[in-house]
């Protein structure tokens, strides 16, 4: 039996005498362990002048178990030389994820450990000094720790500081302009300074440089309809969030929670670009979310959706408006006498 398999993700070693050393040592287990039985090859993936492993994106058609278990281990045996960074790998067939192993380093190093203790604080509310002084001590130990001034970008973003965001971020990205998550969150800082196109910029290379497999991908996409929302590019917008909502989200899964917002805001696209009856259907499956973390006022959707049903030419738009009315819409109730 055979499987598609995808990698992707970058690896630093720090310091030119131990990614030499690593090199040769997986030379020679490659060649002495495993028979060269294995995906990937040392010339393909350590770049001798960063010192890192980098492997953007390798998708194999068609492998075996066995080749996938060899490489798993031998990555493994790599990652414990790694100062920072990560590497993901899934095992596919027929479609659906076999297998799947996110390898990053945990060794005792100092700026492994304060990378670690950083981002489970970052995921603690009230917690965000904390995370940014163990991310600096990161950075401090080590410069070029890509995913310490991600998080740290994060932290910075949530307490609104974000000129420091930017910079970290940008950072981010200039040490490893291959990972996805620098770009969204620097998009997003944007859209809070309704710098949209700068945003959008941001937000494509996210994509570009994420796999559907990947929540970024979808997040990266959502946002980037939000964006063309606001430039009122509603056909582009339609575009992404057709996609977007017509994808099966785990519950644990961070799109899931968006869904109603994606929903909504693929309504809000359809109805301007006159496809009103997919507009209202769309409005009907948000509404038919009701135990959505991302709140979205009822009254808004009502008003909405009776703007795509009278523009359907369907009836009960004038009941929708009533409704958005009484919970306080007034562009619901201009529209309610303007309509009698």
């Amino acid at each position: 039996m055979t499987f598609k398999i995808i990698f992707s993700g970058q690896l630093e070693f720090g310091t030119e005498r131990s990614f030499e050393r690593l090199v040769e040592l997986f030379t020679h287990r490659a060649e002495n362990y495993y028979r060269n039985v294995l995906l990937v090859k040392a010339e393909d993936i350590f770049k001798t002048e960063t010192c890192t492993m980098e492997i953007p994106r390798l998708i194999v058609p068609s492998a075996s178990e066995k080749e996938w278990n060899n490489t798993i281990n031998i990555l493994e045996f790599v990652v414990d030389y790694a100062i920072a960074g990560g590497l993901s790998a899934w095992m596919i067939r027929d479609g659906e994820v076999v297998k799947y192993r996110h390898l990053e380093p945990s060794s005792d190093k100092a700026a492994i450990q304060a990378f670690l203790h950083g981002r489970e604080l970052v995921k603690e509310s009230g917690r965000e000094e904390e995370a940014k002084k163990a991310l600096s001590r990161a950075i401090e130990k080590f410069e070029r720790h890509a995913k310490a001034y991600e998080r740290r970008g994060f932290v910075n973003y949530q307490l609104r500081n974000y000129k420091d965001a930017l910079y970290d971020y940008t950072k981010s990205i200039d040490i490893n302009p291959l990972a996805a998550e620098p770009y969204l969150g620097r998009a997003l800082v944007k859209m809070v300074l309704e710098d949209y196109r700068g945003a959008l910029t941001d937000l494509e290379q996210s994509i570009k440089g994420s796999m559907p497999l990947q929540p970024t991908h979808w997040q990266a996409r959502r946002i980037k309809a939000e964006c063309l929302l606001k430039l009122e590019e509603y056909e582009k917008a339609a575009q992404e969030l057709k996609f977007v909502t017509r994808r099966d989200f785990a519950t644990d899964d961070p799109n899931f929670k968006w869904r109603k917002r994606a929903l909504f805001n693929y309504g809000r696209a359809l109805l301007e670009t006159g496809k009103y009856a997919e507009a209202v259907t769309a409005f009907d499956e948000a509404l038919q979310i009701t135990s959505s973390p991302i709140d979205i006022p009822e009254a808004e959707q009502l008003l909405y959706r009776g703007l795509a049903l009278m523009k359907a030419g369907k009836t009960g738009f004038k009941k929708d408006w009533q409704e958005a009315a009484n919970r306080g819409s007034k562009r619901a109730a201009e529209l309610l006498q303007e309509a009698a």
